[in-house]
């Protein structure tokens, strides 16, 4: 499979020693969003950049026939458009804030624990994230799924970064540390326990597996399908 990685920072680099491993090649490193390249050399693209790049990434992608996997987060707002974008173009197109197999095996617990806790009036929920100082955005996109997944199954109808936790808002705190990978904890509290789970990322390993993982996924499929098609869960 020949892949091209669009962002080659220190997630890119450890995707392309994961496919180089899994007998894969990388015929196109992309650093500089303005660079010019010919993404249909490759089989499939693999888009960890910048948010200001990664709507011109995946659109360039799908319009020329290029499968594409997206772990670039903070650009959401255009997510709608890019599926609509698939679907014109009978393309291919994952998503993931976060492709490590664990995580998305997390985020299920958490819906099913969401479903569990939500007539559970005497406890409130918040969430906690914890990233390296390098991460560009707060907080992350693995946080705000895990928002999500409680909104769907509960009385909350949003999230609220650093504010105090109130009956229909999930409160996010964001840690920024040096040197953490990506830790999360949800945690319901009541004024006689507390219920948590919470997930740990040892390295970077993972979520690079994981996104290798989905490109293999997806490689002669059509349409916008997640980590939870790629692992079949959910």
């Amino acid at each position: 499979m020949k892949i091209a990685l669009l962002g080659y920072g220190r997630m890119g680099k450890t995707i392309e020693q994961i496919a180089l491993k899994r007998g894969h090649s990388i015929v196109l490193k992309i650093d500089n969003p303005n660079d010019n390249f010919d993404i249909t050399e490759a089989d499939v693209a693999i888009d960890f950049s910048v948010p200001s790049a990664a709507v011109s990434n995946i659109s360039n992608c799908i319009n020329n026939g290029v499968p594409v996997i997206s772990g670039t987060t903070g650009w959401l707002d255009d997510y709608n458009n890019m599926v609509k974008l698939t679907k014109e173009k009978n393309g291919a197109f994952i998503y993931a804030s976060n492709f490590s197999l664990g995580v998305n095996i997390f985020f299920e617990l958490n819906k099913q624990l969401a479903k569990m806790m939500a007539n559970l009036s005497q406890y409130n929920v918040d969430l906690e994230e914890i990233h390296h100082t390098q991460k560009l955005d707060a907080p992350s996109g693995t946080a705000i799924t895990l928002a999500e997944g409680i909104i769907e199954n509960t009385h909350y109808n949003s999230w609220d970064l650093d504010s105090a936790n109130t009956k229909d808002v999930i409160a996010i705190k964001a840690k920024r540390i040096e040197n953490v990978p990506g830790t999360h904890y949800v945690n319901y509290t009541s004024n006689v326990d507390t219920i948590n789970i919470s997930h740990t990322a040892h390295n970077r390993q993972g979520f690079a597996l994981g996104a290798v993982v989905a490109a293999e996924w997806i490689i002669g499929k059509t349409g916008v399908f997640t980590m939870n098609d790629v692992l079949n869960i959910g």
